[in-house]
């Protein structure tokens, strides 16, 4: 089915109302979710709402969230996440950063005891439409063995960094530090679908098809040791310097296990440090023309810039309505009729 996307986010902030979720903050997560599913990174969407919901229900994420400031000094900021919804977090932390950043030309926040954050990209890009390079990085629970191991040790550590772009358009890139994000094993799983072989590994170690083996098993590192290393670092920097869990320890959202312990990045670089805006713009204006211009590899019909697919299909959803796979319509239609809410997501549908 597809929904217009303003109504996806009213069903979004009315079910994290029912959850008990103030009115600022489930927007900002509302925001968090449906950017991701006007993207097309619907692993990371409103799927996550029922997770979310039993994870409230049984104390194992606490609302409404009390982000603490554990030290606040010069460009650094440390925080605690107080186990409440990650986004509200990360939003802090990242608004602490271009707040940081416009006074002593950078800013970095470290945030301990969260959960999980969603969209890296909507971080990166606050900074990004005001003028900052935004970076944003954060552990998870272990999916991913080291290079060579057979062993998940290792979250898929997310990364992004966002600039300005030269025609408005900022230049985002938002990834994980594993070939594949585990939400696309899942979702392989939920639809009953192979997966390409060298995603991930099964439990004896053996390169696997099976979505089912694949989630008994571990995902393989992006670039093989290339990626390994950005995952340890990731977790050493966002887990074990900021005091939060790090590799196993960090448990998995998907299942009841208890506090998650997320531990987040963020950071902003004032760019007018450096040189005008608008040079700056103008730079990376020129640098995207000579990129889409340079020659293509045969049968290749464009050269995209970093996070350029990704923004067209969000001003294509703002338009025609974001696709919602029939699961994700019935569990979350299931869980407004559950909270007494009136509202239902059958009544955005715009599939014509």
């Amino acid at each position: 089915m597809r929904v217009a996307a303003d109504h996806l986010a009213a069903v979004s902030v009315a079910l994290l109302k029912g959850m008990g979720v103030e009115g600022g903050e489930a927007k900002t997560v509302a925001d968090n979710l449906v950017m991701a599913e006007k993207r097309g990174v619907s692993t990371h969407g409103v799927n996550f709402l029922p997770l979310l919901a039993d994870r409230i229900e049984r104390g194992q994420v606490i609302v409404p969230t009390a982000v603490t400031v554990i030290s606040d000094a010069d460009a650094v900021t440390h925080l605690d996440g107080g186990n409440g919804l990650g986004q509200t977090a990360a939003t802090k932390g990242m608004r602490s950063s271009i707040d940081k950043a416009r006074r002593f030309g950078i800013g970095l926040s470290l945030i301990r005891n969260t959960n999980h954050i969603g969209l890296l990209a909507y971080y990166t890009l606050m900074a990004a439409d005001e003028g900052l390079v935004g970076f944003c990085m954060c552990n998870s629970a272990a999916s991913m063995a080291p290079w060579g191991g057979a062993e998940p040790f290792f979250g898929t550590n997310p990364f992004s960094v966002a600039s300005p772009g030269g025609d408005g358009t900022p230049v985002v890139l938002d990834m994980s530090t594993s070939i594949v994000a585990r939400g696309k094993i899942r979702r392989a799983l939920r639809l009953k679908e192979p997966i390409p072989l060298g995603w991930a590994l099964d439990a004896g170690g053996s390169p696997t098809d099976d979505p089912q083996e694949a989630m008994g098993g571990t995902l393989l590192p992006v670039g093989g040791p290339k990626g390994y290393g950005m995952a340890l670092f990731i977790d050493l920097i966002s887990g074990l310097l900021s005091s939060s869990k790090y590799s196993r320890d960090v448990k998995t959202f998907h299942k009841p296990e208890g506090p998650t312990g997320v531990g987040v990045t963020t950071l902003a670089i004032e760019i007018a440090r450096f040189m005008p805006l608008d040079t700056f713009h103008s730079l990376v204006e020129e640098h995207s023309r000579a990129i889409r211009g340079s020659a293509k590899a045969r049968e290749a019909g464009r050269i995209y810039l970093p996070g350029e697919i990704e923004a067209e299909r969000e001003r294509l959803s703002e338009k025609s309505g974001v696709e919602v796979d029939a699961a994700t319509c019935r569990s979350l239609d299931a869980l407004l009729e559950k909270y007494g809410l009136p509202i239902r997501l059958k009544d955005g549908d715009v599939s014509g």
